[in-house]
Formats: structure tokens, sequence, C-alpha cells
């Protein structure tokens, strides 16, 4: 045999040998980078949105609260089975997305849109949708308004630069209804103008109408029309190429939503952790190593439930009917009670 036969069986086996390395060295990259980081550091950088009762604001005592709070606590549960091992920084809506493509925080929690336009344009993932929600209007309920509709010539109070304008645009537009939008860019003072009597209506997110409202002097003298004119799947948004880290926020949420269909809370997880029912078992780290599949312990779903409680509980507790806001759980509720929320199984 030539020398050259040799030449190429030693080049090939070379090759053989180099792709499983090459194939690592393609992936590590995209595996851990942001767990890593954030087990290093000893705490979560959380970004959300400040003044927004039941989603994210602070109490009286300074202390962080409502519905996209909890579910940062619950990622930081889940990682360090501590939920106070976070640090929340306030973003604006004009830096919010930059924020989280800079590095400057973990996760984006809450309060914006998923789109294709954002996961396109800012290099983000929108790992799941804690919250389906959809554009609305409130107006004085002085003014006996009962639909959208009946806003032909009125002024409309709306954020500049947000899906909410463009909605806005194309519902009017599509309705052959001539209106003037009051554009702003400032939360509060388009609340100001509102209240004013500037503006006829004010349209957002139906979630964020209801958090505005208590800002209100006098809350209930307004009213949410029952209009919906928009798609709105709100949810915590992370920087694209770290699966891992994607896979960890995505199945906290949904790891949320199947402890609440097998009837696990934080009231009854020592019950749970005895029970003979396999999904229960699995769901609590007694069978099977799920969380050490994605970089978790073995207990991180019970972490979660002793941290915050199940989604219906930081749902009820923060936004739902018995709480301030009073918003009926809707579309938000489980798919076995009518509604779209749906955790895949573990």
């Amino acid at each position: 045999m030539s020398r050259l036969f040799f030449h190429h069986i030693r080049q090939m086996i070379a090759a053989l040998f180099a792709w499983p390395l090459l194939a690592f060295a393609l992936s590590a990259p995209a595996t851990a980078q942001t767990l890593i980081a954030v087990k290093e550091r000893g705490n979560l950088l959380c970004g959300t949105y400040d003044n927004l009762p039941g989603f994210s604001t602070k109490n009286a005592d300074g202390k962080w609260e409502g519905f996209d709070i909890d579910f940062c606590r619950a990622v930081a549960a889940a990682i360090f089975g501590n939920a106070e091992k976070v640090d929340f920084i306030k973003v604006d809506l004009e830096d919010r997305f930059p924020a989280v493509q800079s590095g400057k925080i973990d996760i984006l929690s809450g309060g914006s849109t998923w789109t294709m336009a954002r996961e396109g344009e800012f290099k983000l993932i929108f790992p799941a949708t804690t919250y389906y929600d959809g554009q609305g209007f409130m107006v004085r309920r002085s003014t006996g308004l009962h639909s959208a509709l009946e806003l032909k010539g009125a002024k409309i109070c709306v954020h500049e630069g947000t899906t909410s304008e463009r909605n806005a645009a194309n519902f009017f537009r599509s309705n052959s209804m001539k209106v003037e939008l009051v554009i702003g860019n400032d939360t509060a003072e388009l609340l100001k103008a509102y209240e004013r009597g500037i503006c006829t209506a004010l349209t957002d997110d139906k979630s964020l109408l209801y958090s505005h409202r208590l800002r209100l002097s006098k809350p209930s003298d307004h009213v949410i029309l029952p209009d919906v004119i928009s798609k709105e799947p709100r949810g915590p948004a992370v920087r694209q190429s770290d699966d891992q880290w994607a896979l960890i926020v995505q199945w906290v949420h949904f790891a949320m939503l199947n402890a609440e269909e097998l009837g696990v809370s934080s009231k009854n997880i020592d019950q749970a952790l005895r029970s003979d029912n396999p999904a229960i078992r699995r769901l609590v780290g007694i069978e099977g190593n799920l969380g050490e599949k994605i970089g978790l312990s073995t207990d991180w779903v019970v972490r979660i439930l002793r941290a915050v409680g199940n989604y219906g509980e930081t749902f009820d507790r923060n936004i739902g009917t018995r709480s301030k806001l009073g918003i009926a759980r809707g579309i938000n509720n489980l798919w076995s009670q009518g509604g779209i929320q749906y955790g895949p199984p573990l």
C-alpha cells in the first residue's frame, strides 16, 4: 500500500475523533452561560417595571411585590432554594429589551408582549406566556359608553412606541372611525391627562388598565370596556444563545401550572412529598432526576412551591378576584377549567 493511502487513513481517523470535539465546542457557548453567571454572582438580576399595582410595585415597606415579581422569585427559588436571592432592577419601556440584550439583567419579567419582531430585532426569546392578555380601553363611568365602537371622534391616550399605539391606530382605521391619538412617552403623564379629561379613553393591555385604575384618585369612577382588540401574550424574556437558561425559565412556569393541575400547593407540599401518585412524585422530585437534566436540583419544584406557591396561588394573591385588581382568571385558567394555560407534562 502506498504512503498516500496511509496518509488518507490517518486523516480520516483524525477527523472521526475531531467531530465530537467540534460538536462540543459549537454547543458549549449555548449551554449554561447565564446559570453559571447567576450562581457565581449569588443572585438573579430581574428587570421589571415600577408602579404597576398587582404586577410589580413596592409596598409600604419598600419590598417588591406582584405577579411578575413572584415569577422572578420562583426562578431564584428553583436555582438557590431561596426566593430572596434576586435583585430587582427597574427598567423603562425604552430600555427594557436592550437591558436583556446587554446582560444588565438576566430576565425581563412580564409586562411585555411576545412578538416575532422583538425576538428578531433584540435577539430575545420569550420562553413562556405567563399571562394571556389583550388590549382594551378604560373610560369614565359617567360617559355611559359600553363599547370601543362608540369612541368615534374621541381623544385616546396611548403610550408612544408600543404595540398599543399601533393596535389602536389599526383598530380605528379598520372600523372607519376617526379618533385623535394623544401620544405620550410616560405612563404617569398619560394617566394625568386621562384623569384631567384631556382624553376620553386610555388604551393599554387590559391587565395594565386594571393596574392603572388603582392609581387614579377615584378608581370606582372608571370602567374597563369589554372590547379586546389584540392578542397580547405577556411573559418573561431572556437572551438568545443560551438554551439551558431559556429552558429553566420556561419550565418554572410549566411546573407551577402542573402543580396547580395536580392540586399541589404551598399549603399541602409536605403531603405531596408522601404521595403515591407517579405524576406528583415526578413533580416533587421523589422519582426521576428531571431537575438535574436542566441544571437544577431534584427538589426544584418543591423550592418554588414553598416560596411562592403554584400558578393559581400567585394569580389569586396578586391580581385575582380577591385582590385589589379583581381580574377574573378567564383564559388564564387551566385548560382543564376552560382556559388556555397549559403546562406540558414533566
